[in-house]
Formats: structure tokens, sequence, C-alpha cells
């Protein structure tokens, strides 16, 4: 396994640069030397079957590992019994979509944790979460890892231990660290190495070395408000809002880690995610 970089859906140069069909995208990311990206299902699982299993080929072609983010309104921890059954329906409905481009991974968002006590917003999200797993077994699809993401929001659930917790569930889950997302919760706690350091060393205390490795990851650097939290994502440009990627990228080279970061950055998502990856490539030590 290798550290992998990539974007989260096409940025705008895409289009600036004369592409305007999905299948070209792999020629579009190996102009930027990236080898992964997701593939944005965040409004809705609505996928032509031919064309994105093409691109699966052609992505496996270029050494381009796909990811799928499924719908933004799964809310695994709902009081309503209907949209918590509802999510396990989407999260199934990603999974299919998943397999026809080869993509191994699918992020998950957990939902508000409303007005109840979070202890039991969790337990709930956990629950939804056992029963989507129990789907994509059933279906043969128990291979495609889902991968609970840390939410910007101070009110969602998805705060570091609850994605924790959530990853106990079943041991194939891994986490979706969004580093921009746990800057914003925190309102800026994400300052100098020491402080990824502590979020790495959880990863490895709650999961285990192996998981903890090759976790999947956002990054990106985003506005908040206090006391809401994320308000809007930005692009590496900016220089009042963090987090800044380089001390993470130092630690990972130096652990020896191989986890797969997708950048978020708002329209220059793609030369970003190339800017975090030549900066990977000039660290001493690289995971192999």
């Amino acid at each position: 396994m290798i550290t992998r970089f990539g974007p989260a859906g096409t940025a705008d140069s895409f289009a600036a640069m004369g592409y305007k069909n999905t299948l070209q995208l792999p020629e579009y990311l190996e102009k930027f030397q990236l080898n992964a990206f997701e593939y944005q299902c965040g409004r809705g699982v609505r996928v032509n079957a031919e064309k994105v299993t093409r691109l699966g080929l052609l992505c496996k072609e270029k050494d381009i590992l796909l990811s799928l983010h499924a719908p933004y309104y799964i809310s695994l921890s709902s009081v309503d019994p209907e949209k918590r059954e509802n999510s396990v329906e989407y999260i199934l409905q990603s999974a299919r979509a998943a397999r026809l481009m080869g993509a191994g991974r699918i992020v998950v968002h957990s939902g508000s944790a409303g007005k109840m006590p979070r202890e039991e917003a969790l337990r709930l999200a956990c629950g939804t979460l056992k029963k989507a797993q129990d789907a994509l077994d059933a279906e043969n699809l128990g291979d495609i890892i889902i991968c609970p993401e840390t939410m910007g929001k101070v009110n969602q659930l998805g705060d570091l231990y609850e994605v924790m917790a959530l990853c106990q569930v079943d041991e194939r889950m891994i986490p979706t660290i969004d580093f921009g997302h746990l800057n914003a919760r925190t309102f800026g706690a994400i300052r100098e190495k020491a402080d990824y350091a502590a979020i790495l060393d959880t990863l490895e205390d709650k999961l285990g070395a192996d998981r903890a490795a090759r976790f999947h990851s956002h990054f990106s650097k985003i506005m908040y408000t206090v006391p809401g939290g994320e308000k809007m994502h930005l692009t590496f440009a900016d220089e009042t809002y963090g987090p800044q990627f380089e001390p993470l990228l130092e630690l990972i080279a130096k652990k020896g880690w191989t986890p797969r970061f997708i950048c978020e950055s708002a329209g220059t998502q793609t030369e970003d995610a190339a800017a975090m990856m030549a900066y990977y490539r000039s660290l001493p030590t690289q995971g192999a």
C-alpha cells in the first residue's frame, strides 16, 4: 500500500482545461500525478451503470483508487425508525454503486445528535450501522469498507471519539478523519504537530495499528463560527483558517502509514491535493 492523494469531485479546472465527460477524469487526474478520486453521491445515488463501470476500468488502468461519498442526508441517529431504515438503504445503494465502479470505500455521515443525549444518539447510530453492515454482507458487498466521517458542526454526531466508537461496530470499518472538520468543531484547536500526533495516537489506541495506518481522510481549510463550528470550505490560499497539512504529512511519513487523503477544497481540490502529494513526496521518509 502507498499513501494516496486525490480530489473529492471535479475541481473548477476540470472544465477550464476543456474536459467535459466523467470518463476523462483519469486523464485529467494523471496530469496532476494524483492517484485517488472520491465520487460524489452526496445528493443521492444516481449513476449510469455502464458509465461508472467504464470509469472504474479506466481508473484501474492508471492506478487511481476510487472511493464514494454516500448521501449527505443519511441519519444513523435519527429518532425516527423509518429514517434510520432509509439510511441503511442509502448505504446499501452506495455500496452497489461502489461495486460497479470498483470503489473499495464508502464515506458515511452519521447525522445530528438533535436534542437527545449524545450517548443515546451514538447508541442509535451504532445500531443503524450494524444493520447497514449486515445488509452489505447479505448482498456479498461486505468487502466494501464503510468509513464513518468526523463532522464539522458541533451539534452533529461525529467527533473523534464518537467516530472511533462507530468503527467498533465492525472490525472492517475504518474512519474518515476529516481534519478540517475536527479543526472547525474545536474552533481552531489543530495548530501544530503535537495536535495531529494526539489524533493519530487516538486512532492507533482505539483501532489498532493496522486499521489506523490505512485510515481514510478528508482535508481542507474550513471557516468556522463559535459556537456552531463548520461554516464553509475554503482553499489552501486562505491564510486565516486552518489547519495546515504539512505537520500532518510529516508525521504520516515518519510513521510509515498509508492513509488515503481526499482534498475537499472549494473549487481547487485537485490543485490542493497535488500540493499535498508534492510535499509528501519531498519528505525524507515515506511509507512503503
